[in-house]
Parts: structure tokens; sequence; C-alpha cells
């Protein structure tokens, strides 16, 4: 079955195609989504208080143009500091708003800059994406999941950037493997994948298939 990924991200969609192969659908972004309709690419509202709500929101607008199975993704992502464990006082933690300051969307380079502040600030930084996924297969069918098996494991910040820069993923550039150091940038995909939580999507969309033949049964 052809499904839509919610998102225009590249990279994103490349992500989520490793996450479901072998799986029964034939996966595209928005982009080529719309474009294979003929109609433009609207913007959604994401004024949701959780990424599950922002998720399920995008995942039912999408629904509404393209009338066929579509799914969206959303992340929060918070902030501990490294040398005592501590979380980050509540104005520091992104959650939601990973892309937002002071109401405004930052840039690729915004964002890179204002992260790199948090830690010269605080010191190295742990932090984790928690994340959430809503599917809409039609107007009676709607799975949606903020599981901790979606999240993303806990990796490291720092203020030292990595010379590549790959757009739409700058936090990338100053993210590392908790464990050895790597920055994201120098490990292979599928072990960046991994801390992504590419099992725990691949997870939620087994249980789908799961419903869905019963259903057709």
């Amino acid at each position: 079955m052809e499904l839509v990924f919610g998102s225009t991200n590249p990279g994103k969609v490349g992500v989520m195609k490793r996450s479901l192969e072998g799986l029964p659908f034939s996966l595209i972004g928005l982009t080529e989504a719309f474009e294979k309709r003929g109609i433009p690419l609207p913007a959604p509202v994401e004024d949701g208080r959780t990424p599950e709500e922002n998720a399920e929101k995008k995942a039912r607008f999408y629904y509404g143009y393209l009338q066929g199975p579509v799914f969206s993704c959303d992340s929060g992502l918070y902030l501990w500091r490294q040398d005592t464990g501590e979380k980050l006082p509540e104005q520091f933690q992104p959650g939601i708003h990973v892309r937002e300051r002071e109401g405004r969307r930052m840039t690729d380079e915004e964002m890179l800059d204002y992260y790199i502040g948090l830690v010269k600030k605080f010191g190295p930084l742990i932090a984790r994406y928690q994340n959430a996924i809503c599917l809409v297969e039609d107007g009676m069918h709607i799975d949606k999941s903020m599981d901790e098996s979606l999240w993303g494991q806990s990796f490291l910040l720092t203020d030292v950037p990595h010379e590549r820069k790959v757009p739409g993923f700058p936090l990338d550039g100053i993210s590392l493997d908790i464990t050895t150091g790597k920055y994201f940038y120098d490990m292979p995909d599928h072990e960046r994948d991994a801390l992504a939580s590419n099992a725990g999507i691949r997870q939620f969309f087994t249980k789908y298939l799961e419903k869905k033949n019963l259903r057709d049964d």
C-alpha cells in the first residue's frame, strides 16, 4: 500500500524508508504526494501541547487533502546537565518547540548557534527526544502512540560543531554518541538510525499491519 509520511525533509524520509524496509509499504514524502495529486502543499497549525497531539493534528490535516493513508511524527527534546544530572530549568527546555525561539522558527544556522550557546552556558548536555506517531488510515481508523519504545536514546550535545553540515539536521552536527563520543555524522546510517528509535517505529507499523489484517479478514 502507498503510505505517505508527513514530512518534506528528504533526510527524514530516507530514515523512515530504512526503518520500514521489508514491510509491505511504498513510502513517499509529502512533497511527492502533493505533486502527484497536482495540489499545493499546505501548512498545518502545530499548536498541540504534546508531541502526540501535534502528530495527530498533522496526520489528520494531511489526510483531509490526500484522502489516503498518511502518518506524521512529532518530537519533544529535553536536556540535562552532564556534570550534575540535573534537568535544565524549564525556560531552557526545548520541549516540542525544538526549532522555535521567542515565537519564531529558527533557521539551521540559528538553531545551531542557539544550542551551542546552551552548552557554553551549562556545559555538555545530555539530550533525549520523546517521539510520537499518528497514522490516519481512513476516516474510521486512526492509530497513535507516544510509547517509550518510540523515544530516541540519550546522547550528548557539544559546543564544537562538526565540519559537515546536512540541511534539515543542524543538531546532528553537535550531537555525540553517549557511549563512544562519536559525532552522529561520523556514524554509519544504521547506527544513527538506531539512536532515533527505528525499532520502535517498525514495531508500531508491525502492530498496525496485524490489526489491519484482522479487520480485512
